[in-house]
């Protein structure tokens, strides 16, 4: 049986009774055309199943409707949930991705620059691996809107999305207080950006309801549950008494619960705990346990792309809200 003939823009003038030019400046949102007519032409194109030609329109718009990405590590853990939210963005608006990935090499990221510079594109999205790997800004290099995601840069004047760092930990802080938690104690990890602003955050929140932090701020270890089990058993026998425990991401968390209930403590009855990250979510195993607090990096990403598409014009850092997310470990 013979395909469907494709329906087109001439198609559409001719059922709506106007000239081509006239459906094609209406379609695009152009031209002095009354609202009538426009909508009498937009019903038209729904129809007929009107499908309009991207590569046509690119033309007579005088852009590619692509945007070109360019990521640290796309195979990175939150590489992942960051390019969810910008290529789905991406999509609801029509835009293309050109997609480039520089495996953690400067040479290579700096040659895939060179390739969306031979490119038409219409904006530039870098992804990142977190604030503290701070990249050179390509910015200057295009004449196109330039946004970076999970990232930083070498210049101030870059337009950066990144999650609120304090508000991480002023939303752990208030959690734990809310549901009783007085004496809280925290785990942080050495010298570092995202651990860095938690923590100033955690320690706020607690300053605002007139509470301090118990025991001697614990910190010089890494992001791992190793940590999170040497740290914890330092508070414990340091004689720490605590109700509550932020810690710095998931993983020190999950260690830090593994000593406490082999210590006899009851998780959350005994101590309260909450992570960052939302670990689970990220790697879909399937555990709503712990709670923590989601970066949102899929709104992060969105966030850049939106920039990037608008060629908005107000550079600096961007910070989008968190979400906490409430498990067994804080709640009975």
């Amino acid at each position: 049986m013979a395909g469907r003939k494709r329906v087109t823009l001439s198609d559409v003038a001719a059922a709506a009774g106007v000239s081509l030019s006239t459906a094609s400046k209406a379609l695009n949102g152009g031209g002095r055309i009354s609202a009538a007519t426009r909508v009498r032409i937009a019903q038209t194109a729904e129809r007929l199943d009107f499908r309009p030609n991207a590569l046509a329109q690119s033309f007579a718009l005088g852009r590619s409707r692509t945007i070109g990405l360019l990521t640290q590590n796309a195979v990175g853990t939150w590489s992942g949930p960051i390019l969810v939210g910008v290529t789905s963005f991406l999509g609801r608006h029509e835009q293309a991705a050109l997609h480039y990935d520089a495996h953690f090499d400067i040479a290579t990221l700096n040659a895939n620059v060179r390739k969306l510079l031979a490119r038409q594109i219409d904006g530039v999205l870098i992804i990142g691996e977190g604030p503290e790997h701070v990249l050179r800004s390509v910015t200057h290099e295009f004449s196109v809107p330039v946004a970076y995601a999970f990232a930083s840069t070498d210049d101030d004047g870059d337009a950066t999305f990144l999650p609120d760092g304090e508000m991480i930990g002023r939303v752990a802080a208030e959690h734990l207080l809310e549901i009783g938690c007085r004496t809280i104690a925290h785990i942080g990890v050495d010298v570092n950006v995202p651990a860095t602003e938690r923590t100033r955050g955690f320690h706020e929140a607690l300053a605002d309801a007139g509470v301090q932090a118990v025991g001697t701020q614990v910190s010089g270890g890494d992001w791992t549950a190793a940590w999170g089990r040497a740290a914890v058993t330092r508070l414990l026998e340091d004689g720490t008494d605590f109700d509550g425990l932020f810690c710095a991401n998931d993983q020190i968390a999950e260690g830090a619960e593994e000593i406490l209930l082999a210590r006899g403590l009851s998780v959350p009855s005994d101590v309260a705990i909450v992570g960052v990250d939302n670990w689970d979510g990220v790697v879909a195993r399937r555990r709503t346990h712990l709670t923590t607090v989601d970066p949102q990096l899929a709104a992060v990403g969105a966030a850049a792309a939106e920039y990037v598409i608008e060629g908005r014009d107000d550079p600096g850092v961007h910070r989008l809200p968190v979400r906490l997310v409430v498990g067994a470990s804080s709640v009975v």
